[in-house]
This record gives C-alpha cells, structure tokens and sequence, in this order.
C-alpha cells in the first residue's frame, strides 16, 4: 500500500473528529462568530481534500504516486515555466490505473460540489415561490424598506438572493417600538449584505452528506447559529443592546418562517440574548487574522502532502 496515505487520513481523522469538538468548545467562537465560520467551512473543506487525496494515494502505488506528483508540480505557477495545462501527451502518458485514481479523486470532490449546487437551486426556487406569494398578499412599505404582511404574529424575517427583501408582519408593527423595529430590520439587512443563504447551503449539503461524522452534525448547527451572532454584531453598529435583546425577546415564541428565510427571532434567540447583553470582547484583529491563516494553511495540508512529497 502506498504510505502517502497517512497523512490524508491523519488531516481527514484530525478536521472531521478531533477538531471539531474543540472548535465547539471553545469560548472565542462566540466573541468572534465570522471568523469561527470561516474555521468551520475551512475544516469542512480540509476534510473533502483530505477524502480525495486519500482516495488517490489508495489508489496509486509508491512509484505512480511520485509519477502524477512530479506531473502536477510540473504546472504549479511557481515552475520557471509558468502555469500551463498538461498536454496531450502528457495525458497519453498515464496509465489506467492513474486515470481510475484521478477520476476517484475527481469524484470525491465533485459530489459535495454538484450537492451545493442542487441546494442552492432547490432553495432559489423555494424563495421565488414565497415571493410570488408576497406580491400577492404583502404591500411594500418605502419607510421600513420592507415587505409588509396581515398577520398577528411578530415576524421579522428576509428572503436572501438576486431580489431580496425583508417581511415584516403586522403584529411586528404593533408590538415593536420603533426602535426595536429598526434593531430586527438591520439585522435582516446584515444577513443580506453578508450573503449568509451562501454560507448556510454550504454547511446544510456538507451536513447532509456526512451527517454521521461529528464534523458534518456540528457544522449543520454551528453555522446558522454563528451567523445569527455575526448578524446581531453588525446591527449593533447602528442599534443599541437593549433594543436588540427586546426585540428578540418579543419575537422569540411562535415566529413561524419560510424554511429558506432568515427570521430575527427564532429558537437561538435566548442565546443571542444573554450575548447582546452581556459584555464581551471581540478579540484582537491580529490574533483573528493569525488564526484565519492557520485555519487556511490547515485546509490546503493534504494537497500539499500529496503534491510535494519527494521520493526517499
């Protein structure tokens, strides 16, 4: 068996079990939610590499696994040369063998790929068949900015996308002070200027696809959660605490949703909470950026392990 398939399985063991449960942890996801998301997606992604180059050094033996290595570098854009696609003969030069681990790795990575996006069509088009609903029984109202709709409940939610738009329902009107109001509308506004439905399909198709692993089940919970923190972050820059937390408070029972929307209150909203009113620190911009990069270096460990291992 070719030995370079250790250290893919040894990133794929390390990203999929043991990180995870000390990421979940950890008290700083809280104090900084975008940058546990980026950890989250960034161990989601180092574990597909780690599968697929795992897949290909079980497929290859020692000597063809240096072969398709020397290939690869051979394209890297650091080579004097410069980036270039490997040519015909080079292509014609593989074997059988190469070309059934190359495919198995190409699948690999290919699957979560062509999920995603099989997501993100199913839930485009769930969102435009609100949204021809809403043109039926909502009236816009140019102060709020927003879409709103008869009914009693408090609900404050947005459908993400090309044509987004924020939904306040009538009950929200009438139980929110103007200030609240304004607190459940910015944070709407920070779930749509961030692009959150892009992150959310991403950790629901990686969660699906490997829902037994502790990574797959914790990203499905972590992410939406994180993003409601880094939400609630942004429209704090133009709200207070207080108004926030209330109006969380006065939406966090019964607020009933489109599965695809993102709604202010919601069950993590006496998480959310405790948070906005208890004082925390954001942490340090360069320690944030320090762990960012590592994160990084960490997602692209098994193609560097596969691509630039040298004979000996």
């Amino acid at each position: 068996m070719n030995h370079h398939i250790l250290p893919p399985l040894l990133v794929a063991l390390l990203s999929g079990v043991l990180f995870p449960r000390v990421v979940a942890r950890a008290r700083w996801t809280r104090e900084a939610p975008r940058t546990a998301v980026a950890g989250w997606l960034l161990l989601s992604a180092a574990f597909v590499l780690a599968v697929a180059t795992g897949v290909l050094q079980l497929l290859l033996p020692y000597a063809s696994s240096h072969a398709l290595a020397d290939r690869v570098a051979a394209c890297l854009p650091w080579t004097p040369e410069g980036c270039r696609l490997p040519g015909a003969a080079s292509l014609a030069g593989l074997s059988a063998e190469e070309y059934a681990a190359v495919g198995a790795a190409a699948v690999a990575l290919l699957l979560p790929a062509a999920a995603l996006c099989h997501h993100l069509v199913r839930a485009r088009r769930s969102r435009a068949q609100h949204s021809s609903v809403l043109r039926l029984v909502g009236r816009t109202d140019p102060a709020l900015r927003a879409v709103v709709i008869d009914h009693d409940t408090p609900a404050v939610y947005c459908l993400p996308g090309r044509t987004a738009r924020i939904v306040v329902s009538s009950g929200a009107r009438k139980t929110l002070t103007p200030p609240q109001l304004a607190a459940a509308l910015e944070h709407e506004r920070a779930h749509i200027a961030g692009r959150h439905h892009l992150l959310i399909s991403a950790a629901e198709t990686f969660g699906g696809i490997f829902r037994r692993l502790p990574l797959g089940r914790m990203v499905r919970t972590e992410v939406p959660l994180l993003l409601e923190m880094a939400a609630d972050d942004r429209a704090l820059r133009r709200c207070s605490r207080d108004a926030l937390a209330t109006a969380l408070y006065a939406m966090a029972t019964g607020q009933q949703t489109p599965p695809m929307a993102f709604a202010a209150g919601g069950p993590s909203a006496a998480l959310r909470m405790r948070r906005i009113l208890t004082p925390h620190r954001h942490g340090h911009p360069a320690l944030r950026g320090i762990l960012a990069g590592a994160l990084a270096a960490a997602a692209v460990t098994p193609l560097v392990l596969a691509c630039c291992s040298q004979p000996g």
